[in-house]
Formats: structure tokens, C-alpha cells, sequence
């Protein structure tokens, strides 16, 4: 990851809490820079990918070797008609999976100019026309024929990364979110509990920033991490998919010139009950440290290593 000062890691090693607790989560490093002043060196930014991949603020550090960073564009505004980036996403062809996606949430993507009860024939479940359709999930059946080992669930739902209530603001925008690629089997309670709540959230926090710059996704990486695979084969279609234990979101929040940042890490499991928010959220800091994933890392490193040790629940309304 980044290299911090020896202060920040001593006072890092003593201050540092689980996710939720006291208003602040980790002491900090000071006032966020002003972003737009900072000419810090960026040792860490992507130096490889695509043009998006090495300037874009929601991207994290790509892994590379099997992996394909995947970037959807579409008309994103229905009155300009045009083109521009929806969401980019890190496909890794080895596990045949994805390991995060990542977009933006700002004034104009927040824009409501679609319904998903439009779609004619229902959700619009559609293989990534950038991938390869055999290392994809079954648009139909492998999901909802699997039984995973969790007592209360009899198959899973088909979970987005990036949700559908996300982009409203285009038909192509809403229809790229159906691509099975921003797809992760989830456990019904997951998907319409806590990770539900976490997605109303984000579009309340992108309502109150500039802009909003997110990377979500589920554990691919470490064999600890996944729960388990989907069903084998269904109707000759290879199965055998991730089935991730934990999800993860990381925000950076710009208004003005001032900056902040979440983390969220949740396990993928049946439960009634989820507690509050704040029980799930820390500093993107720790998140990099559960996943494994260099967030926000096209940043400014004294930016960047300042808004992602401090997080303030306040701040976010979380207090």
C-alpha cells in the first residue's frame, strides 16, 4: 500500500478500533489537503490500463496478470445524448469473477430519467458483452438453483455491485447494470438487509457531495474469504462461481475542496437482525487491510494517506 510516516503507524498501532464505536474511528493525519493545491508525488497510482484506470479518482491500484479492467460507456444523459463512462470494473479471467467495480455518483448521474419497472419483459439480465460469456454466471438458472451450506436460504439472488436505483439516469445507463459481471450471488437476507441499507445510504451521501466516488465488490482473493462456489453446470453452462463471505465499499466524498472517506466490510450471511449501519463501517485504511485492495489510489499521496486514516461517524451522519 502506501508509505505512511512512522508517527501515523505508532499512533495507528494504538488508537486503531474495530468498525463502528466512537465518533472517531481513527485519530487521523490532520486537515485533508486541499486537493486541488496538492502536488504531492503519487508513488502508488496506476501507471498501466487504461486512461481511465490512471486518472480517475474511484479507481484502486489494478492487480493485473489475469486481470482485465472492463470500462461500460453509454449515453449517460438522455437530453445531451452523450457518451460518457457508467462504471469500470477489474475482471479477473483466472477465478472468473469480478473483484470490484467502480464508478461515480454526482448531480447528473443522480438524475431520474428511467424506471426499472419500464423494462417490457422484466430485468434485463444480459451477459457483459466485453467478457467472455463462458466465464460468465448463467443469466437464469445457476443462481437460482443453487443451494448454498446457510441454513435459512434456499438459493441465492442475483446481488448488483453497482445498484440499478443508481443509475436511473439513462435507459443504457440502468440496462449496463444488469450485465452479469456487476452481478455477485447473494444470500437473500444480505441483499435485501444490510447491503440494501448500505446502497440507500451511498445515494443519500452522493446527494450531500460533488461527487461521490465509490469501489465496491466481494472477496475473490484469499481462500478464508469465500463461502463457496455456485451450482457445477446448469444446461451445459460451466458453473462453479465465487460465492464471496465478506462485501466491501469504499467512498471518498468531495464537496468543495473538502474531502472524506468510509470503509464498509460486511459478512455475506443470513441474519434478521443487522444492527445499525455503523456497526459495518471503518476507515478505508482497515479496509485495505481486509481486502487486500489499494483504494483511491490515483489520489495525491498526502491526500490520499490523510482522508483515509480519519474517519469522523459524525461527518457522515452515523454518530
Amino acid at each position: 500500500m502506501k508509505t505512511k510516516n512512522l508517527f501515523l503507524l505508532f499512533v495507528c498501532s494504538i488508537m486503531l478500533a474495530a468498525c463502528g464505536g466512537d465518533d472517531t474511528v481513527l485519530p487521523g493525519h490532520g486537515s485533508s489537503p486541499n486537493i486541488n493545491d496538492d502536488k504531492s508525488a503519487n508513488e502508488n497510482k496506476n501507471t498501466s490500463g487504461p486512461k481511465a484506470a490512471q486518472t480517475r479518482y474511484e479507481f484502486p491500484r489494478v492487480k493485473g496478470g489475469r486481470s482485465e479492467v472492463i470500462i461500460h460507456e453509454c449515453v449517460m444523459n438522455s437530453t445531451s445524448q452523450e457518451i460518457d463512462i457508467n462504471y469500470c470494473l477489474e475482471w479477473d479471467h483466472s477465478k472468473r469473477a469480478t473483484r470490484w467495480v467502480c464508478y461515480q455518483m454526482n448531480k447528473s448521474t443522480n438524475a431520474s430519467n428511467w424506471n426499472r419497472n419500464n423494462w417490457p419483459s422484466g430485468d434485463p439480465w444480459a451477459y457483459d458483452p466485453l467478457v467472455p460469456e463462458d466465464e460468465q454466471q448463467n443469466t437464469y438458472n445457476e443462481l437460482s438453483k443453487t443451494n448454498p451450506p446457510l441454513p435459512n436460504s434456499t438459493y441465492y439472488q442475483k446481488g448488483h455491485i453497482l445498484p440499478s436505483a443508481d443509475r436511473l439516469c439513462s435507459q443504457d445507463a440502468n440496462g449496463q447494470t444488469y450485465y452479469m459481471t456487476n452481478i455477485y450471488p447473494q444470500v437473500g437476507d444480505f441483499n435485501t438487509g444490510i447491503w440494501l441499507t448500505m446502497e440507500s445510504r451511498v445515494r443519500t451521501w452522493a446527494n450531500q457531495s460533488d461527487s461521490l466516488y465509490v469501489c465496491k465488490g466481494g472477496t475473490i482473493d484469499d481462500s478464508k474469504y469465500i463461502l463457496g462456489y455456485t451450482i457445477p453446470s446448469y444446461n451445459g453452462h460451466t458453473g462453479n462461481h465465487i460465492v464471496p463471505k465478506y462485501f466491501f465499499t469504499a467512498l471518498l466524498s468531495k464537496k468543495g475542496s473538502k474531502l472524506k472517506a468510509l470503509g464498509f466490510w460486511a459478512e455475506h450471511k443470513d441474519g434478521s437482525s443487522w444492527g445499525t449501519l455503523k456497526e459495518y463501517i471503518c476507515s478505508v485504511d482497515e479496509l485495505e487491510q481486509k481486502t487486500g485492495i489499494d483504494f483511491f489510489c490515483n489520489l495525491p499521496d498526502n491526500t490520499e494517506n490523510a482522508v483515509e486514516a480519519t474517519l469522523t461517524l459524525s461527518d457522515w451522519n452515523l454518530k
